[in-house]
């Protein structure tokens, strides 16, 4: 007896187990459309939420940077004053200010011009002065210095992207007028990974 009670209990508990998986079969299928597509909007929500969050500490630091006079735009690519746009090497393109010193580097790598910084491109130093910083209402960030070596002179002038450190430097020389606007990011000087090559002092 204990035998045969034991046996329709075991069927009965195998039963509700089978209807409860062909249930839960059913419904996975019915609906799973619509779970895919709920957690690929909470995953792109997450990572919205996260790149935000980035973007703000990146900013904070790009306008203490600047504030502090110790900063660098490494640049992914340069644009020419005849619009023509080349894309670059980020730590050997920059722009950058330490301790009153300016720096403007270009390198070309693959230019057969003559390439005094020996990067295939240039890299001018000098001090900085005339530095000017203002913010309009939506937080974008507008900078500006005149950089003066021996004999030369150019004024900088850098738009920081609000909320981000996605910024523009446009480098206009007093000696050439032939501006160029280098754009990429600027980061705290002591953490920016740039290469500097031999420097020209006209």
């Amino acid at each position: 007896m204990r035998k045969y009670l034991f046996l329709v209990l075991l069927f009965t508990f195998s039963w509700q187990i089978s209807v409860l998986s062909q249930s839960s079969k059913k419904m996975t299928k019915a609906e799973r459309e619509a779970a895919w597509r709920a957690e690929r909007l909470r995953k792109k929500a997450v990572e919205e939420r996260r790149e935000h969050q980035e973007d703000s500490i990146a900013y904070v630091q790009a306008v203490e940077a600047l504030r502090s006079g110790s900063w660098a735009l490494e640049a992914s690519n340069v644009t020419f004053n005849n619009g023509v746009t080349r894309f670059v090497t980020q730590s050997t393109n920059y722009v950058s200010i330490n301790n009153g010193q300016g720096t403007v580097q270009t390198a070309f790598n693959n230019s057969n011009v003559y390439s005094p910084n020996g990067l295939g491109g240039i890299t001018l130093e000098g001090n900085i002065s005339g530095e000017r910083m203002s913010q309009d209402s939506e937080g974008n960030i507008f900078y500006s210095y005149v950089i003066q070596g021996g004999n030369f002179s150019a004024t900088v002038y850098v738009t920081l992207t609000a909320h981000t450190n996605q910024a523009t430097a446009r480098v206009d020389p007093n000696f050439s007028g032939q501006p160029i606007t280098m754009s990429g990011y600027i980061y705290p000087y002591d953490t920016a990974g740039v290469f500097e090559g031999t420097a020209s002092y006209y």
